[in-house]
């Protein structure tokens, strides 16, 4: 039989305002709706903005100049210049990964995510040796649900997150396809060796799981778990624990709804053969952006907990995992009014957000 939804799992408590106070300092504004942040050796910080820009901040907040050398995108609606890491070995080879909305190269109506290498000239104003390491296909005709998350595993391996493009929804679900999935791939671009679909018909080499709808944050915890916050529709923002060749569910199953109202589909939120997240959100928070704090900077309550943007609520959630259990989901700078988008640990063990609007800041928390 299969479960009715509930607002939360029985065994969760509902989210609770923190009764602890911090500090938000603003390292820098004027971003314009700055959408991924990383930390440059040495000082300063690399930021993306989603029109297509992405520049270096330096230490004491100054924004430089719109790196030359990006690529073509399709920077309309929710898609545009979106995340952006260093890559391990950066210190010897300057080189980073992003990914963005790429047009098609003969008709710029359609477009996907698209996944990038280059590398930082020596003064830090260019991009060199630029490479569209993966392309999410089909290319479809939409401005919506890009995903683009990426986080790169220990052994160099990158995990890209992919929406499933708003009205191909149902393409989540087959595996021919890149919408809504999350694909693993080597640093030349390549699907990576021991990939759950490896080797079967009908099936992308590059997909790691499937049935994901619109994920927007995703880390890879100390112990090496990934984890990833996926938006729902009218509720059901979901986190999910990932595991290769694991499908998790969208659209045949979801605690959300359709904005028009109504169940979606067949209405259900179990199924066999299909995860169910860790924790759910209902009414959405509209999640973007997370890290796991392994700093003790906050205190030792707090180390090990996921840190998660709210663009709806304009505030930041920390979730307190016991083994791969949510014991609790506490809201934090309830009074921020700033749409969250990226959350990060600094090389000082404390929580930077940039946050999303015409006038994007990048924020420093602070005990």
């Amino acid at each position: 039989m299969n479960a009715v939804a509930q607002p939360f799992p029985a065994d969760t408590p509902l989210p609770e305002a923190s009764k602890r106070t911090l500090k938000v300092e603003t390292v820098s504004q004027g971003l314009e709706h700055a959408w991924s942040l990383a930390f440059l050796p040495g000082g300063g910080y690399l930021v993306t903005e989603r029109p297509g820009r992405m520049r270096i901040v330096n230490e004491s907040g100054l924004l430089g100049p719109a790196l030359r050398g990006m690529p073509h995108m399709a920077a309309s609606g929710q898609g545009g210049l979106l995340d952006v890491v260093l890559d391990r070995d950066f210190a010897r080879n300057q080189r980073i990964f992003f990914c963005f909305s790429e047009p098609d190269a003969k008709d710029r109506s359609i477009n996907s995510t698209a996944l990038a290498s280059a590398t930082l000239d020596a003064r830090g104003n260019a991009l060199k040796d630029l490479k569209v390491l993966f392309s999410q296909q089909p290319k479809v005709r939409s401005a919506m649900h890009f995903g683009c998350r990426i986080v790169q595993d220990s052994g160099g391996m990158l995990f890209l997150t992919l929406g499933d493009r708003y009205n191909f929804k149902e393409q989540a679900q087959t595996l021919n396809n890149h919408q809504g999935k999350v694909v693993r791939i080597k640093p030349d671009g390549g699907a990576a060796a021991g990939n759950p679909l490896e080797g079967k018909a009908d099936s992308l080499a590059e997909i790691w799981s499937w049935g994901h709808r619109n994920t927007q944050a995703a880390t890879l915890a100390s112990d090496g778990k990934f984890w990833l916050v996926e938006h729902g529709p009218m509720g059901g923002d979901e986190l999910n624990l990932v595991r290769a060749g694991r499908n998790y569910g969208w659209p045949v199953i979801t605690y959300g709804e359709n904005y028009s109202g109504g169940r979606i589909g067949k209405g259900i939120t179990e199924q066999p053969g299909m995860e169910q997240p860790v924790h759910y959100w209902v009414p959405s928070i509209a999640p973007s952006g997370m890290v796991q704090l392994t700093s003790d900077r906050y205190g030792a309550e707090w180390k090990g907990s996921l840190f998660i943007g709210s663009l709806k609520f304009q505030r930041l959630h920390r979730v307190q995992l016991e083994g791969d259990k949510v014991v609790k989901d506490e809201i934090l700078l309830p009074d921020l009014k700033e749409r969250v988008r990226d959350v990060r640990q600094g090389p000082d063990g404390l929580l930077y957000l940039l946050t999303d609007s015409q006038d994007g800041k990048l924020l420093r928390i602070k005990p």
